[in-house]
């Protein structure tokens, strides 16, 4: 049985894993009890670093192979993580797991929300998925393959190739595990474009359960808002083809900033005149414009470890403190700030 008692962590003990990860493939194939997970992933030495101990984050995961540039390897296995030798130079580590989305009820990692596959990853849920560096100054380009039954299945990034019960996406931008997203489901999509500064189109989509689709209006307007004051006051542009949102009723945190995939509690987007109050419809406005910006201040620049975790938050909420006194008045933002 894991010990309940939390681990206390220094910022003085910190020192760069020992190994660099160029490329992170991923295929899943989606059961309630049974999900199978399969990695692939490029590993080099790191010259800055001088622990060289190979070892992976891993939680709950049941193993089922490992191999090490295609040869069957000796692990030895702790209820944190698995550990074995490595080559002294570039590898490829791969690796089969099974996961039980289902029974995960601590809502970290993949788990499942009334019949919707959802993920948290943030901070330490990916090594809940399968076994990995799940540290944020590890980062790396991932491709995420989906079988599934449901007809939506999405990931982070662009998408690669779609066919029935089958997806394929790829993130071009290295990012840390916590970033990670997968969601699979019947859901139906309020879609839009948006045209950046530069001329390039971005497809929009929030998706929803069935019934939900009037709720989706002001979310929409309120991305495209975030957008256009991102790059006027920042000259950020967004770097993807697409961006996705999610609302999700079982969802522990309010939204998440999933590259390029925005995981949502439905009270944190989904509104309508008849039923939602100013007070609703400001707070949407504010959580859409943060998790969007962290696109820039928090995914393209993240964190070395979980100790600066202030300066990415704490940008951010400046920035969507200055997007909502811009879309309402400065002088009532001020002082509803100073009463928090």
């Amino acid at each position: 049985m894991r010990d309940a008692a939390p681990n206390t962590v220094y910022l003085a003990d910190y020192t760069p894993f020992g190994f660099i990860v160029d490329d992170v493939s991923l295929t899943f194939k989606l059961d309630p009890n049974k999900t199978r997970v399969k990695s692939r992933i490029a590993f080099r030495p790191n010259p800055e670093a001088t622990d060289k101990t190979f070892f992976l984050h891993g939680e709950n995961l049941k193993l089922i192979s490992a191999t090490i540039d295609g040869q069957p390897v000796n692990t030895e296995q702790t209820d944190d993580g698995i550990t074995c030798p490595v080559p002294d130079a570039p590898f490829v580590w791969e690796a089969e797991v099974e996961i039980d989305p289902a029974n995960n009820t601590a809502l970290e990692g993949l788990y499942m929300s009334n019949g919707m596959y959802c993920t948290q990853c943030e901070a330490e849920g990916f090594r809940k998925i399968t076994f990995y560096p799940d540290r944020p100054d590890v980062m790396a380009t991932f491709t995420v393959s989906i079988d599934g039954p449901h007809p939506v299945l999405l990931s982070n990034g662009n998408p690669v190739k779609t066919s029935e019960h089958h997806a394929e996406w790829h993130d071009p931008w290295p990012k840390p595990a916590y970033l990670f997203a997968l969601v699979a489901g019947d859901l139906v999509a309020h879609s839009d474009t948006f045209t950046t500064m530069s001329g390039r189109k971005v497809d929009l989509n929030l998706y929803v359960r069935r019934g939900d689709e009037g709720k989706c209006a002001f979310g929409m307007d309120a991305l495209k808002a975030s957008m256009k004051w991102d790059e006027d006051v920042y000259g950020r542009e967004y770097d993807l083809d697409l961006f996705n949102i999610v609302a999700v009723d079982d969802f522990n945190m309010g939204a998440m900033e999933n590259k390029g995939l925005n995981i949502f509690n439905s009270s944190a987007v989904l509104a309508s005149p008849e039923t939602s109050t100013d007070v609703n419809f400001e707070r949407i406005e504010a959580i859409i414009a943060h998790e969007y910006f962290h696109n820039w201040t928090g995914n393209r620049i993240t964190c070395r470890d979980w100790f600066q975790l202030s300066l990415k938050e704490g940008f951010t909420v400046f920035r969507d403190q200055e997007f909502s006194a811009d879309m309402g008045s400065r002088g009532v933002k001020r002082i509803q700030d100073v009463r928090m």
